[in-house]
């Protein structure tokens, strides 16, 4: 016997008792309605090896065919004498169905594949033991959730694969997947957005929502929480919305000042002042915010408007048309502006996408740019920033409604001020 199939039947073995426990714990006291338990399971896998291996060895592969069908027979014929037995209801087909996978996995194991085949094995045993869970998050499930569901798979998993990854106008300025992306990256956040809110609570589902879209893009970010606070009206919790939006500008702060800090560290240098201080005033409004949503969502009456998916497909290709028209605008500016005019292209750049910008003043900063001061470079990276802010406030102004405009405003005033500030005194 040589190491790696003892190592197969072995892994086999491991296979059936995993899923044998978590059957075994799952069969009440009374009468079982489970397939068996640690033992068959075990000797359900080990079945399967050893017709894999000997339809291997004797070049006869369809003796493992022939050991799953007399599996598949006997739990058929078991489910149904249950119900020829005067039982209540017959067991689930569940176990059924996960004992001839058992034979399966242990078939797997013993042909080399010992790896998949556990992993396998783990992700039944998972399915298996959360029944109860799974169960429960069906049943909150409404038709809307289903069908904004099959949407953002169709839009990621069909239609993004078939554009293509290339630039398709004379201006080399829109490649439809980035475009078609971004879609779906706002039906994504739209979705996890909701999701969130509705699992973890206004506040702490808008501040991870704001945390995790950050790392994306906090443009898209911002307009789902706009939209959001428009669509909800006087219900919206307009603290907890702009928590959210604040700490996607927060993580797109600390972005920028990663992305530097890794392709340039002199340019962190003369730019580190004015990001920590935008991040901290970011970070602490945020964190204002987010103790108010809270402190709302508990006082909450039960009079509050249902919390309603927020998916809309419309309205993400309408942002990536506008995201469409902006990039071009940025490339003809691009264009037509002299190499003296860094700041305004940077800061135009910088409305469609900071980190672009960002990447390549870093790199050129460092290398071809060698004729501009790190301080101009510095400049042009802050231009980029306050650019990108100034276009994200005009998003909320022009999408939110209700307290949400009048906060975001004065939080914007304050980043937007105290950073230019930090950055006048250090630069």
């Amino acid at each position: 016997m040589t190491p790696e199939l003892a190592g197969g039947f072995f892994a086999a073995l491991l296979i059936g008792i995993l899923v044998g426990i978590e059957r075994e714990k799952k069969r009440p006291a009374g009468p079982a309605d489970t397939i068996g338990g640690i033992r068959t399971h075990a000797l359900l896998a080990l079945a399967g090896a050893t017709s894999a291996w000997l339809g291997q060895a004797l070049q006869l592969p369809w003796l493992l065919v022939v050991v799953i069908a007399a599996v598949a027979a006997m739990t058929v014929t078991r489910h149904v004498l249950w119900r020829h037995d005067g039982r209540d209801a017959a067991p689930s087909m569940t176990s059924q169905i996960a004992a001839v996978l058992v034979v399966l996995l242990g078939g797997l194991a013993a042909t080399g594949h010992q790896a998949l085949a556990v992993a396998l094995a783990v992700t039944l045993s998972a399915v298996l033991a959360f029944k109860q869970p799974l169960h429960a998050l069906v049943q909150r499930l409404g038709l809307d959730d289903i069908l904004a569901g099959l949407k953002l798979l169709i839009a990621s998993v069909i239609v993004l694969p078939l554009l293509p990854n290339e630039t398709m106008d004379p201006w080399q300025a829109l490649n439809p997947y980035q475009l078609w992306l971004m879609v779906v990256l706002i039906l994504a956040l739209s979705l996890a957005g909701y999701v969130g809110m509705r699992w973890l609570g206004p506040a702490r589902g808008a501040a991870i929502t704001g945390l995790a879209g950050g790392l994306v893009s906090s443009t898209a970010t911002t307009l789902n929480f706009a939209r959001d606070s428009r669509r909800a009206g006087p219900a919206a919790n307009s603290s907890a919305i702009t928590a959210g939006i604040l700490c996607a500008w927060l993580v797109m702060f600390l972005r920028v000042m990663t992305i530097v800090a890794v392709l340039n560290p002199p340019l962190l240098a003369a730019l580190w002042l004015p990001l920590v201080v935008m991040s901290v005033v970011s970070g602490a409004l945020a964190l204002r915010h987010y103790l108010a949503g809270a402190a709302a969502a508990s006082t909450a009456t039960a009079s509050t408007a249902p919390l309603k998916n927020p998916f809309s497909l419309g309205a993400a290709i309408r942002f990536g048309a506008l995201f469409a028209v902006v990039l071009v605008i940025v490339k003809l500016a691009q264009q037509q502006f002299p190499a003296g005019g860094l700041i305004a292209v940077s800061a135009l750049a910088g409305a469609a996408d900071v980190d672009a910008i960002v990447l390549s003043l870093s790199g050129r900063s460092a290398g071809a740019m060698r004729t501009v001061s790190t301080a101009w470079t510095a400049w042009a990276v802050l231009a980029a920033l306050l650019a990108n802010t100034v276009v994200k406030i005009a998003m909320v102004m022009l999408t939110a409604r209700g307290d949400v405009r009048r906060s975001m405003g004065l939080a914007s005033v304050a980043i937007c001020s105290i950073g230019a500030a930090a950055a006048w005194a250090w630069l």
